[in-house]
């Protein structure tokens, strides 16, 4: 690549995010002749590439279709070509980060939401009752990523009350250690600068359910109406999809935002970092447990329990962290043959404690 076209490639892609490492990472496609870009739309099969040339269509059947992992994703970085009909995405270059969630067929593989992401921003409505279980198992999610997690409460104004706020605040901050947690309300702009600010510095993907005003808030950012804005329940807080696909837009401030459907499912697909990252305080406490391997059950000298007795840390925490990790300990053993063996494993030692202590205990009653 001459200095000449670098500068034009520069200039066209920046605004998007490509910098000196991405152009290094496409230097072996640019002796092909192939062109970069950045994939802001991905629909049947094909996406929208913007490049060089401006915004291009091209078919991604050439990028392995059938793994769901591996498939090209909004957000991705591709090397594709100068024409032909179809034109083809050629390869994407290895991704800094990548959203995964686990499908909902019965084959449990996981499934690419968005690639190269530095802020997985969580919106959560304050139009309903809040679900600090969802937001965990979120940030568990956008944790594993490689993204740094926000959680935006959208629709602040329908929580006038600023002592009201700042508690429902400090619920999610304590359900998101290390979270910034940002109040927004779209419709009188507060918290509006301050999330900007996050998402200029980067890719944002934004995240939530269908309801949560995501592309309300994708709206203020972007200063116009690009995404269309449906009506939500009244009952529960809860909207029809007004995204249907995940759309990649550069953003006026600087930085890019990918909105992104609402998601009914989030299921976790090998997230056991993540989640110990969102349960950092129970990690750091189980550390003190006498036994290395304490389930936080009822063995002596746990820390975690001794945590809920004083009151340093909620029950519900915990209970929340055990469902998360059983859940991914689940989706990890239907893919890994030496897990399973592992778990079955620990089922028959644990069976064989509870045999013992029933027989234990019908002996003991016989002698009385």
């Amino acid at each position: 690549m001459t200095s000449s076209s670098a500068s034009s490639v520069s200039s066209a892609l920046a605004p998007y995010g490509w910098d000196e490492a991405w152009a290094a990472e496409f230097a072996p496609y640019d002796t092909e002749g192939l062109l970069p870009g950045r994939v802001i739309r991905v629909d049947r099969g094909q996406c929208d590439v913007v490049t060089p040339d401006g915004i291009l269509r091209a078919d991604t059947a050439f990028v392995t279709p059938h793994d769901p992992m591996r498939v090209v994703c909004t957000g991705d970085w591709v090397a594709v070509e100068p024409g032909g009909n179809p034109r083809y995405v050629r390869a994407y270059l290895p991704r800094r980060t990548a959203f995964v969630r686990s499908t909902s067929s019965k084959r449990s593989e996981g499934q690419i939401l968005a690639a190269n992401v530095d802020h997985a921003i969580v919106a959560v409505s304050l139009a309903a009752e809040l679900d600090l279980g969802r937001i965990e198992r979120f940030l568990a999610l956008a944790w594993e990523s490689g993204a740094q997690p926000v959680v935006v409460l959208s629709k602040a104004d329908l929580v006038p009350d600023a002592v009201t706020l700042s508690h429902l605040v400090q619920d999610v901050e304590t359900s998101a250690p290390g979270v910034p947690v940002v109040p927004v309300s779209s419709l009188d702009g507060d918290g509006l600068d301050v999330l900007a600010a996050i998402v200029a510095g980067g890719t944002s993907v934004l995240l939530g359910q269908s309801g949560a005003g995501k592309s309300t808030l994708a709206n203020a950012l972007l200063g116009e109406d690009v995404m269309t804005v449906q009506a939500t329940r009244d009952a529960d807080g809860k909207g029809r999809h007004t995204t249907t696909t995940r759309n990649l837009l550069a953003l006026p401030g600087g930085g890019v935002l990918i909105d992104t459907p609402g998601l009914r499912g989030v299921g976790l697909w090998d997230a056991e970092t993540g989640v110990g990252q969102v349960f950092s305080e129970i990690e750091e406490l189980a550390e003190r447990c006498r036994f290395h391997d304490c389930a936080h059950e009822a063995e002596p000298g746990c820390a975690v329990l001794a945590a809920i007795e004083t009151g340093e840390l909620a029950e519900r925490r915990l209970d929340s962290y055990r469902k998360l990790l059983r859940e991914n300990q689940r989706i990890v053993a239907k893919t890994d043959a030496r897990l399973r063996a592992e778990i079955r494993k620990d089922w028959k030692r644990k069976g064989a404690i509870g045999r013992a202590a029933m027989e234990a205990k019908r002996g003991s009653h016989w002698r009385s």
